[in-house]
């Protein structure tokens, strides 16, 4: 729907150029999957590897310093459902973000929108490689996920995933400790749903409210990307128990 709008819209640094190029690839990317066959199963797959999540990192999910901030990172980034309408929010005000945010902020925005376009291409893999094993996804168990996982030969894409989550929560960290950030958030809420952008406003408030009710933030996605690290890791070597980890963090 917007596509001409980011293709026609002049750029004039590599941060404007980097995130042109991801959302121009994510916009490929999420009207080609609108038509494929699995894409309604992707809500449950999401939901199955969110819960997941949760076991693995009970413990950070359970502490009140860490939960609303991890609530986020599970949710919002590191198991998105597609949000079409937030997505073509951004593709939008793509124009006037390039004319008013900063460089450093511009390649944050690219971070996450190839976080979620990795995510979701990852899912996607997936979804056709249970089917096509014959597995019922609606029964999805742990080894079918892992041998699913492990014939997709996404290994490359997957670490990149981790990567970005550490990439994208450090990002966020020092953008939520601005105090204009807060206050534009506030200001921008009426304007927002005005121009009915209230999809892309609550996803970046959702993330401010969650990064500055958390301490030590960096040493939370340092313990969260080791974890997955090792779960890769023991999926890989068909260990019995993949999503069981040794917890590094004390808390």
């Amino acid at each position: 729907m917007f596509r001409k709008r980011l293709v026609a819209t002049p750029v004039r640094s590599e941060s404007a150029r980097q995130l042109q190029s991801r959302l121009l690839a994510y916009h490929d990317f999420r009207y080609s999957k609108a038509n494929h066959p699995l894409a309604g199963y992707q809500a449950a797959l999401a939901q199955w590897q969110s819960e997941r999540l949760k076991t693995t990192h009970a413990d950070l999910y359970r502490h009140p310093s860490y939960h609303q901030g991890l609530a986020f990172l599970l949710s919002d980034l590191y198991t998105p459902v597609a949000d079409n309408r937030r997505d073509d929010d951004i593709d939008r005000v793509f124009p006037k973000m390039i004319k008013w945010l900063p460089d450093s902020l511009l390649d944050t925005f690219a971070s996450m929108v190839e976080l979620n376009h990795v995510t979701q291409q990852l899912d996607l893999s997936l979804l056709e490689q249970l089917v096509q094993t014959g597995v019922n996804l609606d029964f999805l168990h742990q080894e079918a996920y892992c041998a699913a996982f492990r014939a997709t030969g996404s290994i490359d894409s997957r670490e990149c995933q981790i990567s970005l989550i550490a990439k994208v929560g450090s990002q966020l960290d020092r953008y939520v400790k601005s105090r204009s950030v807060g206050w534009l958030l506030g200001m921008s809420r009426g304007p927002a749903d005005m121009a009915g952008l209230e999809d892309l406003h609550a996803f970046l408030h959702r993330g401010y409210s969650a990064f500055q009710s958390m301490d030590r933030v960096e040493v939370l996605i340092n313990e969260v990307v080791a974890r997955e690290r090792q779960v890769l890791a023991q999926i890989l070597a068909g260990a019995r128990e993949p999503f069981s980890v040794t917890g590094r963090l004390r808390i």
